[in-house]
């Protein structure tokens, strides 16, 4: 599963913050966690189809959360979509969708599911397919406001390969009833039970999606051991008494959060406007959880951290071991220096200046020099330009950190 915010921003977008929006992929199907305005549009500049958007998961219907569905469902009409598209969120969510669709006179050709809940519920499985569940709890905010819980099945075990082979197993289907718990009888009477050559059972990835609540005991339930848990942040500590007062959380509750659910990673979204550098938020949440990644706008994020990490970890690799060995770097020959770079070549104006004597100089007022040498007169008293442009020492290039990309600094 991969995760991708598409808006980081509260009830009021920025210049670089859109509106409160999430999408999960998996397995070539997209969910999508509330449709602030601009959803659409971040999906395509996030490379995501939308006509693979399967679910939509509505946390409340404060305007920020929803104005971004009827331009959806236009576009579903222009595309000609045929599957059906369920909405998951707060009674009044269906009533909201059809009366856009009637005043706007939508022609909708594909079934609308509807799954509402009641501000009095306590825990709900409000999906339940083949391969994953989605759980919603209730959360702590000025309206009622609905947390989510993707969480994939337990996976097959891998299969030895090795053992396979020496038992004669070689069909994809023989294969498929193993991982599925079935005993199977070979050609010549044998019977190969899961538990000879498959593992142990892989347990599913999960992402929690906790945004407009305080601190509350639902969000914990909702993010423990989650692979990633995106909670809002929406102000700092210091205004820890407005954050109450708007039902919001501060990015000390993020983190208190996913270290009481134990969880494998906490990702801060949300940030009011007030936050143009959202790195204050991102400190003040890792000095009590770790690791805390801010959420970046587009930027994809993998449901196992190490995952990514191995991606940068390889790079890093890599790039050391060109280094140690200069053949398999991208150098051409020798006309190359140190990092791969070509030498910066040399200054010549004094030279040029001494070889055009005559004509060229005469019909300039006699001046021989360069045009460096015109803009920029000698400040240090020496007349030999050639000496001092060929003697110049350059600033050495500072690397980049070796994890920069995967701590979010």
């Amino acid at each position: 599963m991969i995760v991708v915010p598409l808006g980081i921003a509260s009830a009021t977008p920025t210049i670089t913050r859109h509106l409160p929006s999430v999408a999960l992929w998996r397995e070539g199907s997209i969910f999508l966690f509330d449709a602030g305005e601009n959803a659409q549009m971040r999906l395509l500049q996030a490379g995501l189809k939308r006509s693979k958007i399967d679910t939509i998961f509505i946390s409340h219907l404060d305007i920020d959360h929803i104005s971004g569905l009827v331009g959806l469902l236009a576009t579903f009409q222009l595309q000609r979509r045929e599957k059906p598209l369920r909405f998951v969120g707060p009674k009044g969510l269906k009533e909201y969708i059809e009366w856009h669709i009637q005043f706007s006179k939508l022609e909708v050709g594909y079934s609308l599911d509807f799954t509402e809940l009641d501000e009095g519920f306590e825990h709900a499985v409000v999906v339940d397919e083949e391969e994953y569940t989605v759980e919603a709890r209730p959360l702590k905010h000025s309206i009622f406001c609905i947390g989510y819980r993707f969480e994939e099945k337990d996976k097959p075990g891998k299969v030895n390969a090795e053992k396979a082979a020496e038992l004669g197993i070689t069909e994809d289907g023989q294969f498929k009833s193993l991982k599925a718990g079935e005993t199977i009888t070979l050609d010549d009477g044998r019977q190969v039970m899961p538990s000879d050559i498959v593992g142990h059972p892989r347990p599913g990835d999960s992402f929690a999606y906790v945004t407009d609540t305080e601190y509350c005991p639902e969000a914990v339930k909702l993010a423990t051991n989650a692979n990633i848990l995106y909670h809002e942040a929406t102000f700092g500590e210091n205004l820890e008494d407005k954050a109450a007062m708007n039902g919001h959380s501060t990015a000390s509750d993020a983190a208190r959060v996913a270290t009481e659910a134990q969880a494998k990673l906490l990702v801060i979204g949300h940030f009011s406007a007030r936050y143009t550098n959202s790195f204050v938020l991102l400190k003040e949440a890792r000095e009590k959880f770790f690791p805390t990644w801010l959420a970046t706008e587009l930027r994809p994020i993998f449901t196992d951290p190490a995952h990514e990490k191995g991606i940068v970890q390889a790079k890093v690799i890599l790039k050391e071991l060109k280094d140690k060995d200069p053949k398999k770097s991208n150098t051409k020959g020798p006309t190359k220096g140190k990092g791969g770079f070509r030498p910066r070549k040399k200054h010549m104006g004094g030279d040029r200046g001494q070889r055009r004597e005559g004509g060229a100089s005469q019909s300039r007022g006699g001046y021989s020099g360069s045009k460096r040498d015109h803009a920029r007169p000698d400040r240090g008293g020496s007349t030999d330009r050639s000496q001092s442009s060929g003697s110049r020492e350059h600033k050495p290039i500072t690397p980049r950190p070796r994890y920069d990309d995967y701590d979010r600094f």
